[in-house]
C-alpha cells in the first residue's frame, strides 16, 4: 500500500530528521484534461488518429447510460468503472461513433486531476451541459470540453439514478433505493422532494416529455408515470414487462422503455397498449436516442457492451 502525504505551500516537510520546504509545484493544481480519440504516436513522434478503415468496439466498464450529442454526432456513454468498495472515483465517460465504434475510450476520466466521478448512472444533455447522477450528487460537465462544472449534493439521497433536465435547466432525478422518491433541483441548485413514495416503486428512468411533464419508469412494476411540473400524477401507462430502466420520449409523445431486469424494449404510442419491439437484451439499462441515425442505444451494464436498435420510419 502506498503512503500518501499531502502538503501545501508554507508548510515544512520533515523526512529523516531533515526539514525542507516543498516546491510550489506540489501545492499547485494540475489543469484538468479530457481524453483523446483513439490513435498512436508514429515513428516520427507525431500523434496519428486511428485510420477510418479500422473499427473498435468496447471500452466499457459497467456502462449504465447513453446520451446522444447531436453537435458532434457522438454517443456519450457513462461507465461506473470499478465498484466503490474496490476503487472510489473510478467512473468515466466514453465517446462512441454512431456505428458503435470507439471514438474516445476514456474521454472524461482519462485523468483524475480535478475530477470526481464515482458511480455515474443516468445522464442527460441540455444546453451544452452533460448531467449525470453520481450516488448522492448530480454532477455537470461542459459538453464541448469535458471540464467539470457545478455539482449539486442531494441530502438524503441513497442511490441517485435516472435523470431528466428541462429546457430551463431544472433537474429531476430519481432515488431508486429507499427512500424511493424523485428530487427536483433548480438551475440555481435548490433541492426539494418532487414525488415521495407511491406510486413510485423502485423508480429509475426519468425523462421530460414534449409538454414539459416529468415521466418516470419503475423497476418494481411496469408503470410509466407522468407527473405535471407541480408533482401531480396525470397519466399512468404500462410497459409490456416490469423491471424498467431506460426511457426515451419522441416529439410525438411516443415512449420507448427498456427493461433492465427482463431485457425487453416496449414502444408506447399515446392512447395505445404497449408493444414489445425487442427482447433478450441482457441488462438493458438507461438507453438514449440517436436522432440523426434514428436508433436506440442501450448500455448493458455488467455485460460491458452497448446494443443498437434501428427504428422504423
Amino acid at each position: 500500500m502506498k503512503n500518501l502525504l499531502t502538503v501545501s505551500a508554507g508548510m515544512m516537510l520533515v523526512l529523516g530528521g531533515m526539514a525542507f520546504a516543498p516546491t510550489r509545484a506540489v501545492a499547485q493544481e494540475k489543469k484538468f484534461e479530457v481524453g483523446k480519440p483513439l490513435g498512436s504516436v508514429n515513428e516520427a513522434g507525431e500523434f496519428v488518429p486511428i485510420s477510418s478503415n479500422v473499427k473498435v468496439y468496447g471500452s466499457f466498464r459497467f456502462a449504465e447510460s447513453c446520451t446522444y450529442d447531436p453537435e458532434r454526432n457522438l454517443i456519450v456513454v457513462m461507465n461506473a468503472g470499478n465498484p466503490q468498495m474496490v476503487e472510489a472515483n473510478d467512473g468515466y465517460v466514453s465517446l462512441l461513433n454512431p456505428d458503435g465504434s470507439v471514438h474516445t475510450a476514456k474521454w472524461i476520466g482519462a485523468t483524475r486531476d480535478g475530477l470526481t466521478l464515482n458511480h455515474p448512472l443516468g445522464s442527460a444533455i441540455r444546453n451544452g451541459v452533460l448531467y449525470t447522477a453520481d450516488i448522492d450528487v448530480v454532477r455537470t460537465f461542459d459538453l464541448a470540453t469535458g471540464t467539470p462544472g457545478p455539482a449539486f449534493p442531494v441530502e438524503g439521497a441513497t442511490f441517485l439514478n435516472g435523470i431528466g433536465v428541462t429546457k430551463e435547466g431544472t433537474i429531476f432525478v430519481s432515488n431508486t433505493r429507499p427512500p424511493e422518491r424523485v428530487y427536483k433541483i433548480t438551475a440555481e441548485g435548490v433541492v426539494s422532494i418532487f414525488v415521495d413514495g407511491k406510486p413510485l416503486v423502485t423508480p429509475n428512468g426519468v425523462a421530460i416529455d414534449p409538454e414539459g411533464n416529468i415521466v418516470v419508469v419503475n423497476i418494481g412494476d411496469n408503470a410509466v408515470l407522468t407527473f405535471d411540473p407541480s408533482g401531480k400524477l396525470i397519466r399512468t401507462e404500462h410497459a409490456v414487462e416490469a423491471g424498467n430502466d431506460g426511457l426515451v420520449i419522441m416529439s410525438d409523445g411516443t415512449k420507448y422503455v427498456s427493461s433492465v431486469r427482463f431485457g425487453s424494449v416496449s414502444k408506447i404510442v399515446p392512447g395505445q397498449p404497449a408493444k414489445m419491439i425487442a427482447s433478450g437484451i441482457p441488462s438493458a439499462a438507461s438507453m438514449g436516442y440517436d436522432s440523426k441515425q434514428k436508433q436506440l442505444v442501450i448500455p448493458m451494464n455488467n455485460n460491458n457492451a452497448v446494443a443498437f436498435i434501428k427504428l422504423e420510419d
